[in-house]
């Protein structure tokens, strides 16, 4: 899991006074990228060399569930977990916690996105590739994860 900070910015906010719901997913998508470049510390199956072994992937589905409101300029923080690895596919979940200087961190979004692994020659489905698989398995479990890597999961679908 990878847990990544994020300043909800004043042109993020609509007329209520909350985040936007569709900038749940620009955060989720940061996320899946702070969760791959996470996969390539220490040597492993990050993004970049995802590419260079001929696999992309592409998002298929994603699913946003909403608790409770988040505000312009709420402590929040968004974790990435992988929480299911299928044949072509992989699942990562993601919670959007908030919290206030006067209150305690909650669970204010939920999501899932699915993306499925492609060839580069292609852009057909292949099999989740056995080195992804084992990372996407066994992806260790720090309390937090900078951003910083060289690529990002397409988004294309």
């Amino acid at each position: 899991m990878i847990s990544l900070p994020i300043t909800p910015r004043y042109a993020e906010v609509d007329q209520q006074g909350v985040v936007f719901n569709a900038h749940y997913l620009t955060w989720f998508d940061e996320a899946s990228t702070a969760f791959f470049d996470h996969l390539g510390d220490g040597g492993g199956l990050g993004y970049p060399e995802l590419l260079a072994s001929g696999h992309d992937v592409q998002l298929r589905h994603t699913e946003v569930d909403y608790s409770a409101p988040v505000r312009w300029r709420d402590r929040v923080r968004v974790t990435a977990v992988c929480d299911r690895v299928g044949t072509t596919s992989f699942t990562l979940a993601f919670e959007v916690l908030r919290g206030t200087p006067e209150s305690a961190e909650q669970v204010a979004v939920r999501g899932r996105s699915v993306y499925v692994v492609v060839g580069t020659d292609d852009w057909t489905k292949r099999p989740v590739p056995d080195r992804l698989r084992e990372a996407l398995s066994g992806a260790p479990t720090p309390s937090a994860n900078p951003v910083g890597g060289q690529g990002r999961p397409g988004n294309r679908s």
